[in-house]
């Protein structure tokens, strides 16, 4: 087994001090809060199941994935709170373009109905037109 820590504290790096595996695990935890991930896995591999140092690395690895498995948590609340704040902007759009959509049809009710007034005008217009020109017609061959 490779010791990568070389501390007179550490119980393990003392040779004649036979302390409890149980007593050793929290001084080993506080030795591994500064190593990076992969050397405490592969301390822990390194070591025994159940020996003071694959206890204290397993804790400690369990303690980063809680940490990490919080921060994550955390972050997924904001992204849904965030979420859920452009959901009630998007229905807020939504209804607007609704309202505008409405106002829009309601407009082209109202030139459909403008256009068939102006038809009929049309249509009477050149009845009249028709009517007083062959009333001029007329007139004008009367007098002949």
């Amino acid at each position: 087994m490779a010791v990568f820590i070389d501390d007179p504290t550490v119980p393990e790096a003392r040779g004649g001090d036979e302390a409890k595996p149980a007593d050793n695990v929290p001084a080993l935890v506080e030795l591994l809060r500064n190593r990076s991930y992969a050397e405490i896995r592969q301390r822990m591999y390194d070591s025994a199941p159940g020996s003071p140092w694959w206890t204290a690395c397993r804790s400690e690895l369990d303690l980063r994935n809680g940490q990490q498995a919080a921060e994550a948590s955390l972050a997924m609340s904001r992204a849904s709170e965030k979420m859920r704040a452009s959901v009630q902007h998007f229905e807020q759009l939504a209804d607007t373009l609704r309202e505008a959509t409405n106002d829009v049809a309601d407009l082209l009710r109202g030139t459909k109905e403008a256009g068939r007034r102006l038809e009929i005008a049309v249509y009477v217009t050149i009845g009249v037109t028709l009517v007083q020109f062959f009333n001029l017609i007329f007139e004008v061959f009367r007098r002949r």
